[in-house]
Order: C-alpha cells, then sequence, then structure tokens
C-alpha cells in the first residue's frame, strides 16, 4: 500500500495513492499519525477504501507533502555505507577509519519538509550543501531493548530521505570524534510517499538512484549497509524508546562525495 499526505484546496489530508490518482482516506484518519497509531485496523479500513468506489483526485491535482511530520527528532545513521565512508574520508584526506557500532545523530522536526519544497538555507553559514539519499523507516508502534526480528515487526512502512548537509559544518564534529552535526534545521525532506512492507518487499534488494539534473551521481544497493536496518533499529532502540511515527535514517548511499557540494542557488 501507498498511503500520501497530500494538500488540496487549502485542506490537508492522507490519501491512498494509485497509480495518478489519490483516493481520500480522510474517513480512516485526519493524519499520518493517527493512521500509524491505529495499526492493522487503520490498514484494513484504507484496504476496503482502495477496494470500494470513492472518489479519486487526479495526482496532478494535489500537493504531495511530507508523508509524516515527526513528533520527535528524526533519528539519522552515519557512515553506514563503506563506500561512503571511504569517499568521505578520502576527500578530507584521512585515513579510512572501521566503523564498530552505528553512528546515531538526530534532526530538529523543525527541518522536515516536503519533496517538492524549497531548500532553504543561509550562505553566510555554508556554501558546501551536499545532498544525502537515504532509505527512511517508519516505526509502527512502541519498542524498548528491541531483538532485530522485534525491530522489523514494529516497521509500519518506509519513504525517502533528502538528508542535505552543511558539509563545512559537519567536517567540525568530524574533527572533534563527535557523531556528525549535519548542521542545519534548512532541509530534511521526505517524501513523497510512504510504502508499507508488504507492498515493497524486501529493502536489501532495492537501489537508491541520485540525478542532479541530467547526471546520474549514484545508483546503489540499499543493502550494501554496514549495519542493516534490523541491527540499527535495533540499536537505537536500546538507547531509548522508539514510539509510533519516529522516523530513522538508514544511512546514506556511495555518491555525492564532499567535495562535489550542489552550486549555491542550484
Amino acid at each position: 500500500m501507498k498511503v500520501v499526505t497530500f494538500q488540496s484546496e487549502g485542506r490537508v489530508a492522507v490519501g491512498l495513492l494509485e497509480g495518478e490518482a489519490v483516493k481520500d482516506l480522510s474517513a480512516v484518519a485526519p493524519d499520518m499519525h493517527t493512521l500509524i497509531e491505529l495499526g492493522d485496523r487503520g490498514l484494513e479500513h484504507a484496504r476496503a477504501i482502495a477496494a470500494s468506489a470513492a472518489v479519486s483526485l487526479p495526482l496532478a491535482s494535489v500537493r504531495l507533502m511530507a508523508p509524516i511530520p515527526p513528533r520527535r527528532n528524526v533519528m539519522c545513521i552515519g557512515r553506514n555505507y563503506e563506500a561512503h565512508a571511504r569517499e568521505s574520508y578520502e576527500a578530507r584526506g584521512e585515513e579510512v577509519a572501521a566503523t564498530e557500532y552505528p553512528v546515531i545523530f538526530t534532526k530538529n522536526t523543525t527541518c522536515v519538509i516536503g519533496p517538492y519544497d524549497d531548500i532553504l538555507f543561509d550562505k553566510a553559514v555554508s556554501e558546501q550543501i551536499d545532498y544525502e539519499a537515504e532509505l527512511a523507516v517508519i516505526i509502527g508502534r512502541k519498542i524498548r531493548n528491541a531483538s532485530r526480528d522485534t525491530a522489523m515487526a514494529a516497521v509500519f512502512g518506509y519513504t525517502v530521505l533528502n538528508d542535505w548537509t552543511a558539509r563545512s559544518l559537519e567536517a567540525r564534529s568530524f574533527a572533534r570524534g563527535l557523531p556528525p552535526s549535519e548542521a542545519k534545521d534548512f532541509a530534511t525532506q521526505l517524501g513523497p510517499v510512504l510504502v508499507t512492507p508488504d507492498e515493497l518487499g524486501p529493502v536489501e534488494v532495492l537501489r537508491t538512484q541520485v540525478r542532479v539534473g541530467a547526471e546520474t551521481r549514484s545508483c546503489s544497493r540499499i543493502g550494501e549497509w554496514t549495519f542493516s536496518l534490523a541491527e540499527s533499529v535495533a540499536y537505537i532502540s536500546n538507547q531509548i524508546e522508539l514510539r509510533a511515527g519516529d522516523v530513522v535514517g538508514a544511512g546514506r548511499v556511495f555518491g555525492g562525495s564532499a567535495d562535489r557540494h550542489v552550486p549555491y542557488g542550484a
């Protein structure tokens, strides 16, 4: 199932994406958080609407927003792909260091924007702005001290996360041996679609592709990570309690290295 948060005629609602049409799920839940909290019951109701003759809106007539506006900080895994970690170290002229445990950092809820929103940042703060394409997982229920199996059973769905990063400020954190303070409230894009596990299948075999204009800068298999999604979610749940609606970024795949910044204003 593919679900979205959309805006139409000044109203924001949850919808079911089917091809080039969106079916309004307001009869099921007023927002994505509520749909997630309803669990299987909410999804069953949504499937019933999908099978009905409910009125659909043309996709072109609505604006897709971030599927879920997080209530708590977004949690991200740093340096979770060996090729990306090597790329980052080499760009700074440093020796590649092995990662023994997941590197966790968080992003403020205030920086989360939709997939088609403008990227706003201050040129005075940094001009070294990079995209970071990632898989993001949406937690479906409360978990703490989870095993890998329990962690994956708690997943509600997946979406795309574009973690825009100020490289010059990030480098200051790395220089002090700290997790990456990716230094911004300006942009963490989510969406446009939240896909349930039954629809998506095994995420390890999927590929993430990044294009800047007509140039393909990254095309990597998601499963080439150092720590699997199950390991990462379980690890985080051993540090803090994860709750329904929490967002976890699985880490940036290879491509878009720290010496290939997007020009300011591009």
